[in-house]
């Protein structure tokens, strides 16, 4: 499969990228390499005033200053969330040239006696459930076009077992793992999915799962930024899967010739508290 990464609308109208997750952290700066590069956005997250304000230092971005965002409030960890955002999609009247499903958080803490069930339930239905929904809203519009992509956000968690972030981490496996078969799927189409696999990022990830105490908390963090334009790289061509910065390639090429028992016992050294 191959394709231009640029948009060939007939109606001459900009390309269109949505990015859920879109008002923070890598989703922001997603949307500001889309943006830069032309592209109109959408961008989709839960809490109004801070879309706004990502809104605001997204428009206006580009080789023409013309770039055009919409925000859409919405929680995709419920069916009615992602409905919502399907509708509105599908409102515009718009093909969809790239989704980067982005959205996604975490929980940390021993499983057994410290995190709580409904905070773990909610991030499956957020970082799984509401992203296959969404996904499956729009793939087959770009199947019948024949014209795509689609950005994943896994994590390096998703090959390496994660003590103290046990579901989290399987929430990262599991996209991985879809977004390959899905790109295997659509491989006789025009449709290209990247899976995109940060490691530790300078964001609230580590303050809202409540891993700041511990080694990779404290750590020096990739910069957003950095990430971003190594996934916009990755979608211009078409790589199926994209690990920002060094270190973590490295990581993940040694979790390729490790046992699953010592990849978790690797990454459970980097989650511990600090102080241990």
């Amino acid at each position: 499969m191959s394709m231009d990464f640029e948009n060939d609308n007939a109606s001459g109208l900009r390309p269109l990228a949505v990015v859920t997750g879109g008002s923070k952290g890598i989703g922001f700066e997603l949307a500001r390499e889309f943006a830069e590069h032309g592209y109109d956005l959408v961008i989709c997250a839960e809490d109004v005033g801070v879309l706004g304000e990502a809104a605001q230092a997204l428009s206006g971005l580009g080789p023409d200053a013309g770039s055009q965002v919409r925000t859409v409030s919405a929680d995709l960890s419920t069916y009615e969330g992602v409905e919502q955002l399907a509708g509105e999609l599908q409102a515009l009247g718009r093909p969809i040239d790239v989704l980067a499903a982005n959205a996604g958080v975490g929980v940390g803490g021993d499983f057994a006696r410290e995190t709580d069930l409904d905070d773990e339930l909610h991030m499956i239905e957020l970082n799984v459930s509401g992203q296959v929904h969404l996904i499956k809203r729009v793939v087959r519009e770009m199947v019948e076009r024949d014209r795509g992509q689609i950005l994943i956000t896994s994590s390096i968690a998703g090959v390496l077992p994660g003590p103290r972030e046990a579901v989290y981490a399987a929430t990262k496996a599991f996209l991985r793992s879809f977004g390959h078969a899905l790109r295997n799927e659509l491989s006789d189409t025009g449709v290209g999915v990247t899976v995109l696999m940060p490691g530790p990022t300078e964001t609230e990830f580590f303050e809202r799962a409540g891993l700041e105490d511990t080694r990779a908390g404290q750590m020096n963090k990739d910069d957003p930024a950095m990430v971003a334009k190594a996934a916009f790289h990755a979608l211009e061509h078409d790589r199926a899967q994209v690990v920002a910065g060094v270190k973590n390639k490295v990581q993940v090429g040694m979790a390729a010739a490790m046992p699953d028992t010592a990849k978790a016992a690797f990454h459970g050294e980097m989650t511990k508290p600090a102080k241990e």
